[in-house]
């Protein structure tokens, strides 16, 4: 008997276009639906079909948010995917499936169990079934509540005509009942606890969280050209385009997405671009237009490895250099960069609020795996959310760049007042107009780069301290790396070690170097050189002591954080 308490890590692998990915809704879904914590998150290849692709579920009887390189129970489709994954296997780890999709040198190094999927799919009906009947299994193996599993069948392939949704029905009984077998014969043992309350909450994707907070934030017209893994926010966005009565476009180009998007905002709309490292490169020409304008504009960037096309499917933290510097001349941004699903939905909607009050771009970074993970959590709370609309109706005398003490100039839109309204991507003055007049050019570049800058330092959100203040060792990360890191500093459990997470990136307040002085810093990041090390030196010259980084295009565990931190602080 293999036993596995409190937290189990299944791992189903197989090719692309072997339905992985359909196995991971149906569990993700009906184990939430039967009172179970569940976290998932897929990584695969660039290709339509062929390759190895894996997803990880855990199944928890607390909430989990993080990914662990553990494999606890593995189900391989197809022969090459346990040397794929052959560096998170264990000696605990079962392989549910069939002997053919394991390579004879493991058989002897995991716990095998033999299940005819592929035979048990003929006999409903035809091999197209097998996911299903995988599916079972895992909910047979946890005692999940069939109803659930059979009434999100009935949703899911309800399309597709009766006869389909009785026949998968009947592919996930008899995957559900070998499953509880397999635990009444004493084969595998799961003591996970369920909880009621987990029945009510939702289960959300950083995808879906971005998208829902922009919608909460008041967008109400989004431009794309597509590019993984940006264009799940467009895909997610269109679906729901009436419900939310917010227009989406697909362009032809990224450079059309962003000026629609600087129109859309020009014109009083509030407009989002959401795209990937490359096509954020083919931006920096808008970029810079709308700091010369200061006109508004949310853009998602949903980062990937690079240079160039790189890993198009796999995650990295190596596009904040980018972000901070893009564009010609000098002209201050807000970078903000999410850690929970929860953090993307509410930031997402004040980065709306941000980009209209101080007339500058708003850069949200997520990353690959960031928009990829899925988890419950209890119902957003819509009240935290306050739309802030900045727009000034114009008299006869507005002036578009009026010189002002803090670098905020009145924005009006056309037609809004009496005044013309005036965007010019030349230097101009006060009006709108064109000018070359020397002191004139001067003092708008100082309000631009030095006044505004100064006043949205004063107003930025602190980092989230997690541990005591008076930690002698702080960990600094931004981004999607905050619930890994987390997770590892529990199982450390070490009152000398606290955690500053930044989820406003850029500009940093002035209070972070207070926290920081006189502290051993160690930085953790996905990318080759420490960008956000490098940024912390340049704003405050603070030396980081040590540096954990991970770049080759897979996510961090919480035992790679974990036997990273124990080797820096022996």
């Amino acid at each position: 008997m293999v036993e596995f308490k409190e937290d189990v890590s299944i791992v189903l692998g197989g090719a692309a276009g072997q339905g992985i990915q359909t196995v991971e809704e149906i569990l993700t879904r009906v184990l939430k639906l039967s009172g179970y914590n569940v976290y998932a998150n897929k990584e695969y290849m660039s290709r339509v079909r062929g390759g190895i692709n894996t997803t990880e579920i855990r199944v928890s009887s607390k909430k989990v948010r993080a990914f662990v390189r553990r494999i606890d129970i593995l189900i391989p489709f197809k022969r090459g995917v346990l040397p794929w994954v052959e560096k998170r296997l264990t000696e605990n780890t079962v392989v549910l499936g069939e002997k053919e999709n394991v390579e004879e040198e493991y058989l002897s190094r995991v716990n095998f169990v033999e299940v005819p999927l592929n035979e048990m799919a003929k006999e409903v009906g035809s091999p197209l079934y097998l996911n299903t009947i995988a599916a079972g299994v895992v909910v047979g193996l946890f005692h999940g509540d069939f109803e659930a599993l059979e009434e999100y069948l009935r949703k899911r392939f309800g399309s597709k005509g009766e006869e389909v949704v009785l026949k998968n029905i009947e592919a996930a009984r008899k995957g559900y009942e070998l499953g509880v077998k397999l635990c009444e014969e004493g084969t595998i043992r799961i003591e996970v606890k369920r909880d009621e309350n987990v029945k009510k909450e939702v289960l959300l994707s950083g995808t879906e969280a971005v998208a829902l907070g922009a919608v909460a934030g008041g967008m109400n017209f989004l431009s794309f050209y597509p590019m993984s893994p940006s264009t799940g926010v467009a895909v997610f966005s269109a679906q729901h385009a009436e419900d939310f009565e917010i227009v989406v476009e697909q362009v032809e180009d990224e450079i059309a997405a962003i000026n629609m998007a600087l129109g859309a905002w020009f014109a009083g709309a509030r407009g989002m671009v959401t795209t990937s490292g490359g096509g954020f490169a083919l931006m920096s020409e808008a970029l810079s237009l709308a700091g010369m304008a200061e006109n508004p504009v949310v853009i998602h960037l949903a980062q990937r490895p690079g240079p160039a096309t790189g890993l198009p499917t796999r995650t990295m933290q190596g596009d904040l250099n980018l972000v901070l510097y893009s564009g010609h001349g000098e002209f201050p941004r807000i970078v903000l960069a999410p850690g929970s699903i929860e953090e993307a939905f509410y930031l997402t909607a004040e980065a709306f609020n941000l980009a209209d009050k101080y007339q500058v771009p708003v850069i949200i970074l997520t990353d690959q795996y960031f928009v990829d993970t899925y988890y419950n959590l209890p119902e957003l709370d819509l009240s935290k959310i306050k739309m802030e609309k900045y727009i000034v109706e114009s008299d006869e005398d507005y002036k578009r760049y009026k010189l002002t003490e803090d670098g905020i100039s009145p924005r009006s839109i056309p037609r809004y007042g009496k005044g013309v309204v005036v965007a010019n991507g030349n230097e101009h003055d006060e009006w709108g107009d064109i000018t070359e007049d020397e002191e004139l050019s001067r003092l708008m570049q100082e309000k631009r780069a030095i006044k505004k800058l100064e006043t949205i330092r004063k107003n930025t959100m602190m980092p989230e301290l997690v541990g005591r203040e008076n930690a002698k060792y702080v960990i600094v990360a931004w981004g999607s790396t905050y619930h890994v890191i987390r997770e590892a500093l529990e199982v450390l459990n070490r009152e000398d070690v606290a955690f500053l997470h930044f989820k406003w990136v850029y500009p940093l307040p002035e209070k972070v170097e207070g926290l920081l002085e006189g502290k051993v810093i160690i930085d953790i990041e996905q990318n080759v050189t420490a960008q956000f090390a490098e940024l912390l030196k340049k704003e405050f010259g603070l030396e980081i002591h040590h540096k954990i980084l991970k770049y080759d295009g897979r996510p961090f565990s919480v035992e790679e954080i974990l036997d990273a931190l124990k080797e820096v602080l022996e």
